[in-house]
């Protein structure tokens, strides 16, 4: 679905529209028929009411971390390299020249897909206590759920539209607070602190209603697991390491028994079946959902004489590719050179590697060729062996940090390192690539990044795009694209927003003038 004409200002509202944030979902879990909501009126009359509602706040919430919303903060930064035949998909915000501007659609997206789902967590908080005693309880359930998705969306919010927190001053700001539904509401943006204590304030509602929701290995819904995951990051984020730290080590000693994969079966097992005993919340996959959005990596195809081959909008870059030790297990599940390649309509062999870690699920899918549909995967265990590691050694207790950040390590089948900062800063690389967290890593590190050097066999074969905005871009820690651009059209419909420094006000909006 389309978005660009939905914002925070103008609802359609329903609770099967929630749906629609997705390219699609099994309906055995998501309604087909959508429920009207009328402010005022009683939405919760039946268990089956909560049901759908709540299938509407997990939809949404699937929806933000998936496709998109994984490998586009990545390409900004020092991992990839544009492919000749990359089509300039996603090219102004791999750039980031010129063209990156506040009509970009892929930072539009982030902000809409965002405040479309926060529309949904708000009509479940506001109306999860109007409810008959009799089903009192699952919509209090309910409304944990639609507290840990909000508390995720501004966080998620806050990292790319404001400064990092640690560089924050009382006065910058991140984004438009949306509490309640109100479709005549103009917010200005809040500040960043406000944003966090924002973020803070709905783990802390999420936590006491979700208290008693165990956790479980690739959970589908939040448990009291993934709210103290979410909690974690955000400690980490605010500076307080302590508890980031302390909330990191409760999952990983969870009684559900979260395992990091230690073998190349259990690899497979993890990122290709999606059966591991990594995600702490896994999401639901169909084969109904088509080809999915992470195929920029691979975008798999047939041919009559090669067989399946990839033509990757963008490949490793050497750093990346350098980054893993030779026994490396992520290496050897996520990167590939066994497929042929096809640029420029010739094929390459085993010439340089692809990133394949989202090829596919084969599982999900008929036919020979990957389409790149999985479970998404919202929160993994792994980020918080690196969350710990990093809050001890920021606190100067090297020692722990080496304890957490080797046992990560070596589960890997990677070369144990000494628990500085910078081998937990090159772990988070290693691990958490595609993930879209490099982003948020390198604005909470205050670093930039030098320019990205090609993978040697993809440089030798010419098939990367090359100048200043390609191989040789690189980013200070206080260029301003380290803060995403709010959308030109919401700037236009609500005079109360303000735009980010070194950003224009000016871009056309015509299409959504058009639309409305």
């Amino acid at each position: 679905m389309n978005m660009k004409n939905i914002n925070i200002l103008k609802y359609t509202v329903a609770a099967g529209l929630a749906i629609a944030s997705l390219s699609s979902c099994d309906l055995d879990l998501v309604p087909e028929d959508a429920i009207a909501y009328e402010k005022g009126k009683q939405l919760f009359l039946t268990a089956n009411d909560v049901k759908s509602f709540e299938n509407g706040v997990l939809s949404s919430y699937r929806s933000i971390h998936y496709g998109v919303f994984y490998y586009v903060p990545d390409l900004i930064c020092d991992g990839f390299n544009a492919a000749v035949d990359y089509g300039n998909n996603y090219g102004s915000i791999h750039r980031c020249d010129e063209s990156f501007t506040s009509s970009d659609y892929d930072t539009e997206d982030l902000w809409e897909n965002n405040y479309y789902a926060i529309k949904n967590y708000n009509i479940v908080i506001s109306n999860a206590d109007n409810v008959d005693a009799s089903i009192r309880n699952i919509a209090r359930i309910a409304k944990g759920e639609a507290f840990f998705c909000r508390a995720s969306s501004y966080l998620n919010l806050a990292r790319h539209y404001g400064k990092a927190y640690g560089f924050a001053s009382d006065s910058d700001l991140a984004v438009p607070l949306v509490l309640v539904y109100d479709q005549l509401a103009k917010p200005a943006r809040a500040t960043v602190k406000e944003t966090y204590a924002q973020v803070k304030s709905d783990l802390d509602s999420a936590a006491v209603i979700l208290a008693k929701v165990p956790g479980s290995v690739r959970a589908q819904k939040p448990t009291i697991d993934a709210v103290n995951a979410l909690y974690a990051r955000y400690y980490l984020d605010t500076k307080n390491y302590t508890d980031a730290a302390k909330f990191a080590e409760l999952v990983i000693s969870s009684k559900a028994g979260y395992a990091l994969a230690s073998t190349e079966e259990e690899m497979k097992t993890e990122y290709t079946n999606d059966e591991g005993k990594e995600p702490i919340m896994q999401m639901f996959a169909s084969m109904n959902e088509g080809k999915g959005a992470i195929t920029v990596y691979t975008n798999p195809g047939n041919d009559k004489k090669e067989g399946v081959y990839l033509a990757p909008f963008y490949l490793p870059t050497k750093a990346l590719v350098d980054a893993y030790d030779d026994n490396d297990l992520r290496f050897k599940a996520w990167f590939s050179n066994e497929y042929p390649v096809r640029m420029s309509g010739s094929f390459f062999k085993e010439k340089f590697y692809s990133f394949t870690k989202y090829l596919d699920n084969p599982n999900l899918h008929t036919g020979e060729i990957p389409v790149g549909t999985h479970a998404v995967k919202t929160l993994l265990v792994g980020e918080m062996y690196l969350i710990a590691a990093e809050a001890y050694a920021q606190s100067g207790n090297v020692a722990k940090a080496k304890e957490l950040l080797n046992a990560l390590q070596l589960k890997r089948g990677a070369v144990a390192t000494s628990g500085d900062l910078a081998n937990v800063k090159k772990e988070w690389f290693r691990e958490t690539v595609g993930e879209g967290l490099r982003y948020s890593c390198l604005k909470r590190w205050g670093d930039g990044f030098s320019a990205r050097e090609p993978q040697v066999g993809a440089d030798e074969a010419h098939v990367l795009m090359t100048g200043q905005y390609y191989e040789k871009r690189s980013m200070e820690a206080s260029d301003y694209h380290f803060l995403y651009p709010v959308p030109a059209y919401e700037l236009k419909l609500n005079k109360n927003l303000v735009q980010n420094d070194g950003y224009t006000v000016t871009e056309k909006i015509d299409d959504y003038e058009k639309d409305n």
